[in-house]
């Protein structure tokens, strides 16, 4: 199979096509959820450290081709994957992130998120101001704008929904481009010229505030789509960073209002339980605002890695300043924010050499 090809066509998807053919939903059966329960609760220590647990302690058994699938469909196939029945039921919150954690070991290299440089972050509401010069979606219950996530691949675990809202929306820039092209050519071709994006305050010292990418870009064959219209919209406060144009202005409308067609966009309301893998090269998504119960123990939670897999296509030059490398199957992305030390450089090291990578440096 040529994977370039088929990534195209596949990731090339309208909704009328997902929901005809739901081979992007990956339900387990009893027997392979009760295993990765097992497992995660034999391993489970509250003392100890997510970085100290190996890949070797968790063995998936009869989950394992059901989450390579999964993995497969989300990295090659349509770009997106919804896994059903994660033991939930059977796990308080920390020991549901430990189980996502085992499953990123079993897809990449987990890369830092913030400025914080936490490997894995809760997607819950903690009061923050999403169009703040440091504002974060993740930690907040506004809607977002759409947008790729820092990392070849990504995944969100649920634990808990919101009481009402938090709808999570998919469409593919593949299908978006072609879209912007065939209507609108002109702006089509602006959209492969920088656009400058905001660091949102969480730069490495070696880092600029901003960076400038195309917001389409090619490589190998492949389709490569970038967006996130709050980190554009940020970054002109920088003295430095070009005034957008009138013509950018009207490229991020009509790209955000194709984005939003029922045609393309994708809408799922995730249950507890449910674990999405979605690929940041190719599909751009988006949450609705939502509503959280009063109660502690019921606030919507997700727990969101992002990921290197070891199988990952070589990167446009344009995206290097970012992903800081471009090369396939390397530790790549993230944003390794103002606390990325020792401990996390040994991680790096240590699991990429266990997945067969070539072993990081300056990451």
């Amino acid at each position: 199979m040529n994977i370039t090809r088929e990534l195209q066509v596949l990731a090339n998807w309208t909704t009328k096509d997902l929901h005809a053919d739901k081979g992007w939903v990956f339900p387990l059966t009893e027997k392979e959820s009760r295993h990765l329960r097992d497992i995660t609760l034999a391993a489970f220590d509250p003392n100890r450290d997510l970085f100290e647990y190996s890949l070797s302690e968790f063995e998936l058994g009869p989950a394992e081709a059901t989450l390579k699938k999964a993995i497969k469909q989300a990295h090659h196939g349509r770009g997106v994957a919804l896994v059903k029945n994660l033991p939930r039921q059977d796990m308080n919150e920390d020991q549901f992130k430990l189980l996502n954690w085992a499953i990123g070991l079993h897809i990449g290299v987990a890369r830092p998120q913030g400025k914080a440089s936490q490997y894995i972050s809760p997607v819950r509401d903690a009061g923050v101001d999403y169009r703040a010069a440091s504002g974060r979606g993740y930690s907040s219950n506004a809607k977002l704008d759409f947008h790729v996530d820092g990392a070849d691949m990504a995944t969100l675990g649920c634990y808990n929904a919101a009481k009402l809202g938090g709808s999570t929306m998919f469409t593919s820039g593949v299908s978006a481009f072609a879209a912007l092209e065939a209507e609108r050519p002109d702006l089509a071709e602006l959209a492969k010229t920088d656009f400058y994006f905001s660091r949102q305050n969480e730069e490495a010292e070696d880092e600029g505030p901003y960076y400038g990418q195309p917001l389409i870009d090619f490589c190998d064959g492949r389709l490569f789509a970038k967006w996130n219209r709050n980190r554009v919209q940020s970054a002109q406060r920088f003295d430095s960073v070009p005034r957008l144009s009138a013509l950018q202005h009207e490229t991020m409308d009509v790209m955000d209002n194709i984005l939003r067609r029922p045609e393309y966009m994708l809408t799922l309301n995730l249950q507890p339980g449910d674990l999405q893998i979605f690929n940041n090269h190719c599909m751009l998504h988006s949450r609705t605002d939502y509503e959280d119960f009063a109660e502690p123990e019921k606030k919507r939670l997700l727990w969101r890695l992002w990921i290197a897999p070891p199988d990952s296509p070589e990167l446009p030059e344009s995206w290097g300043d970012f992903y800081r490398s471009t090369v396939p199957g390397t530790v790549r992305g993230g944003i390794r924010g103002h606390n990325h030390g020792i401990k996390e450089q040994d991680f790096d090291a240590r699991h990429a050499a266990a997945l067969g990578m070539p072993t990081p440096k300056g990451v």
